[in-house]
């Protein structure tokens, strides 16, 4: 088949841990990748960010990515970008006019906006698949007047919902959320996130560390991400008697010798600060992938908790290296971390709930381990993304099966 990505602001080819590059980044690369793999022809269009990126570049046999240009062709805020939309879908309608994709999928709502216009610029309609990876529903129930999306979200995402062919929700949880926002239940599909399971491994190096325990919380650095629970946690545990621990910051704008401009690490350092626990907390920036596994497992465990979790591929890349892991009982976290098993669930925002799950880990070294081993297990049958890659493609054929996508069915065989 030939696939038609469309991912406005996360580029596949992006650095991981900034302000809007992160899961959805490497959700999109992955996939990409691996239906690749399965023989299909993927091609991921998104917003040019700067004036010296080349029109396409190929990423391996079968995956391309191409750079349209969609407003100024400079770094924004992804909430700065609706406007743009228009441009990005008559930028990929003509890249693709004489031999367009048999089915485009697109990748957060306002790529769903864009593939809308796009899949009907031709002289047929083209089947639409939408994974949204957050919604704004959630994101103003959670974060209410710190919500900096567009207006226009509200409508305009229900009404993608609504519209396109498919929608490929990545956790359960999500599909009551899209059912509320008037997507049908029969347009559904769950397939979640996936990892990297030759890179993130239990064997292989591990960093050296700077005290007797480490934990590490890991991500986007922006408050809904909940790190300052984390660093109020470290402070829990002082007050214990539990000093001997380094918590691990990675993520932010730039490397770790790069941070002193970024709002969220001077928030988290003056939090820090003023707790008493500076000593004990070390923001690393961004990491090379490649680095992440040997720092994964260095750590006695990793700490995600956020207030509103679409899915989070952290958790599964801690799993996947043999490290238990604690989460807010939100989202996608639900799904992916089973509780006394893999690892251990907390209320989001609850610091207290945190250092008592740290405090046990750190304390039974034989349960983490146990955790840790379930985790890999569990990572390792459920979540490689040649299997989310296999659960995409059963969306793209059934699609290929319906009235709405006839001419998909031509080209099902050949794929």
């Amino acid at each position: 088949m030939k696939i038609a990505m469309i991912s406005e602001h996360a580029s596949p080819l992006a650095a991981i841990g900034g302000v809007d590059a992160g899961g959805q980044n490497v959700h999109v690369a992955a996939l990409s990748t691996a239906l690749a793999r399965r023989g299909h022809q993927v091609t991921v269009y998104t917003r040019r960010d700067d004036p010296q990126l080349p029109e396409r570049v190929p990423v391996c046999e079968g995956f391309e990515v191409v750079h349209v240009n969609a407003g100024p062709a400079c770094s924004m805020s992804k909430d700065l970008i609706l406007p743009y939309m228009s441009d990005l879908a008559q930028g990929a309608a003509a890249d693709w006019a004489a031999d367009p994709p048999d089915v485009i999928h697109a990748h957060f709502w306002m790529s769903g906006v864009a593939a809308l216009e796009a899949a009907r610029a031709g002289a047929r309609d083209i089947a639409v698949v939408q994974t949204f990876h957050a919604l704004g529903t959630v994101k103003r129930r959670h974060q209410g007047a710190g919500d900096t999306s567009p207006v226009e979200r509200a409508w305009l995402e229900a009404s993608v919902a609504r519209s396109v062919d498919a929608i490929v929700a990545t956790c359960s949880d999500e599909v009551f959320e899209l059912k509320a926002l008037g997507a049908e239940g029969s347009r559904i599909s769950v397939a979640p996130c996936g990892v990297d399971l030759s890179l993130f491994t239990a064997d292989g190096p591990r960093e050296d560390r700077g005290q007797a325990h480490r934990v590490a919380a890991i991500g986007r650095l922006v408050p809904r991400k909940g790190v300052d629970l984390s660093i109020r946690a470290l402070h829990c545990l002082r007050e214990r008697g539990v000093s001997d621990v380094e918590l691990l910051v990675v993520g932010g704008s730039g490397a770790a010798d790069s941070l002193d401009d970024d709002p969220e690490v001077a928030r988290l350092r003056a939090l820090a600060a003023e707790l008493g626990v500076a000593d004990q907390v070390v923001f690393r920036g961004q990491l090379p992938r490649e680095d992440m596994p040997a720092m994964l497992r260095s750590c006695d465990a990793v700490v995600c908790t956020p207030w509103y979790e679409p899915f989070g591929i952290v958790p599964l890349e801690a799993m996947a290296c043999s490290v238990p892991v604690v989460a807010s009982s939100v989202g996608g976290l639900i799904d992916t971390v089973l509780d006394g098993v893999t690892g251990l669930h907390v209320p989001p925002r609850d610091e207290a709930a945190l250092a008592d799950a740290l405090a046990q880990l750190l304390a039974d070294p034989e349960t983490a381990t146990r955790f840790g081993a379930a985790g890999c297990q569990r990572a390792t049958a459920r979540y490689s993304w040649d299997r989310i890659a296999a659960d995409t493609e059963k969306v793209y054929r059934q699609l290929a099966r319906s009235a709405s996508a006839p001419q998909l069915s031509q080209v099902i065989g050949r794929a």
